[in-house]
């Protein structure tokens, strides 16, 4: 039995474990793929208050070995489910159970991906999927955006603050994003419209060099050159074994404020995974200690 599971060893959830173990609870930390988390795929973090200038891989790195020194148990197991006993919680995986007495998921979002070939192997080597960590690396630089709601306008203008030229390609001829944004991208001398047009291939070996885009009514097919290319999608959630534990939101986000707390007691969200405004490394680390903090309160 332990005090407090965690499901999910991103920024989040480690930032929890980190809480939850100064407090003197037994914590069990687990995650199905990569201890980290998103961020282990930036190549540099700049954005993270007293860190100059760090590798995201680096950053987990010392955020495992700091909870590691704490005694924090970790164990890489995919979690299936949660068994909801009022007092115990039971969490399920393919290779068991864990019995505790207060959970945190911190499951965070997978970025949509485009589908293309070579497509991970570029990624955090040209191709991104976060303006606003990844931007200022292009600075003078020629970049792409991919996408048609606000994230991928707001993408486009931030990068014009930093870029010579901005391509904005989008698979149909008007945006989904709000008008104001729309208005404010097409001022944009440095954002170049690519509409109804996909991206059809990465060019570049080791780093990205350029994009082929298809013209989805012409079918004609062009090279574009680009230093970086930022895929603005869409996020999706990893909560689908948690969807009769705790209310979800149209887009499968556990639904929580700035408590963290589900719609079971004694259940609490962290980090990318719950509804909220703001998805940055800052914010996951503060989801992490409130959400511990709210758990050691529970468990008294």
């Amino acid at each position: 039995m332990h005090d407090i599971v965690i499901i999910g060893a991103g920024c989040a959830g480690m930032t929890a474990a980190l809480y939850a173990a100064r407090a003197g609870r037994s914590v069990l930390l687990l995650e199905s793929e990569n201890f980290g988390g998103q961020i282990t795929f930036s190549p540099r973090v700049e954005n993270f208050p007293s860190i100059g200038a760090i590798s995201g891989s680096e950053f987990a790195d010392n955020l495992f070995e700091q909870i590691s020194a704490l005694g924090v148990e970790t164990e890489l197991e995919r979690v299936t489910g949660v068994r909801d006993g009022g007092t115990v919680k039971t969490v399920v995986t393919e290779d068991g159970e864990h019995d505790c007495k207060a959970v945190i998921i911190a499951t965070g979002v997978r970025h949509r991906a485009l589908g293309l070939p070579g497509e991970e192997e570029l990624t955090g080597k040209g191709v991104s999927y976060c303006a606003v960590c990844d931007g200022a690396f292009y600075k003078g630089g020629t970049v792409a955006v991919v996408g048609g709601g606000n994230t991928a306008l707001q993408d486009a203008l931030f990068l014009s603050q930093y870029c010579k030229k901005v391509y904005l390609i989008h698979r149909r001829g008007s945006f989904r994003g709000e008008e104001q944004l729309v208005s404010a991208v097409k001022g944009k001398d440095t954002i170049e419209l690519v509409l109804d047009s996909v991206v059809e291939s990465l060019e570049g070996g080791g780093m990205l060099t350029g994009i082929t885009v298809r013209n989805t009514v012409s079918s004609e097919t062009k090279e574009l050159p680009a230093d970086g290319l930022f895929v603005a999608i869409g996020q999706k959630p990893d909560n689908d074994a948690f969807s009769e534990l705790v209310s979800l939101d149209a887009d499968g986000f556990i639904i929580a404020s700035e408590d963290c707390k589900t719609s079971a007691e004694g259940i609490f969200a962290a980090g990318d995974c719950r509804t909220k405004e703001v998805r940055q490394l800052t914010t996951a680390a503060a989801d992490g200690a409130v959400a511990a903090l709210a758990a050691c309160r529970y468990i008294g």
